[in-house]
């Protein structure tokens, strides 16, 4: 079974293949991150500049030539809903698990990317002690520089569901290029 008809069973609103080739890593979207405006940079082995470098992830990435993209969608009561931003993402959250664990049993080698930063651990050891779930670990989209709208138009689904929704938005990027092995910069799942 393709990724994207799993991502659709499992409730995805929105899965199509993702194109390596549309992902472009920018240093405005790192900024954004160290602005603080998530509260995790620093804090997290999931977030920069425990992720690596843009350089390093650009790396990463460039190790493989297809993915998938998902969405889910929220309809909102209103713009200050934030109990049903809170349920959309959580149910996000989980349905991503879900699929990145399908994925990780035929393509051990894929490499997901969430929306949001890591939240297994309560309290994350960085940077005292390693983390503790390295192969379970996810960055998010944003930290290894995504601007995830982008990679959503380029991709062919939308980012923008009209007025009264909202959309989290993950990837899972699972076809490697001959040959090509993980950076070992760090020590990535």
């Amino acid at each position: 079974m393709e990724l994207t008809e799993l991502a659709r069973e499992i409730g995805f609103e929105e899965a199509c293949i993702l194109s390596v080739e549309t992902l472009r890593l920018l240093p405005e979207v790192r900024e954004m991150c160290a602005s603080g405006r998530c509260l995790l940079y620093g804090k997290r082995w999931s977030c920069p500049p425990a992720c690596g470098s843009l350089e390093a992830c650009d790396r990463r990435i460039k190790t493989y030539q297809r993915g998938v993209l998902v969405q889910t969608v929220g309809v909102l009561e209103d713009v200050f809903d934030v109990d049903g931003i809170s349920r959309t993402e959580k149910t996000h959250k989980h349905r991503f698990e879900v699929l990145v664990r399908q994925a990780r049993r035929v393509l051990p080698d894929c490499l997901p990317l969430t929306a949001g930063g890591c939240t297994r651990c309560a309290m994350c050891t960085y940077p005292k002690k390693p983390c503790r779930f390295p192969r379970k670990m996810m960055s998010s989209m944003e930290a290894y520089g995504l601007l995830v709208s982008d990679v959503c138009e380029k991709n062919g689904i939308p980012y923008y569901h009209g007025e009264g929704t909202i959309a989290f938005t993950s990837c899972i990027l699972t076809e490697k290029r001959k040959g090509e092995n993980y950076d070992s910069e760090r020590n990535l799942p």
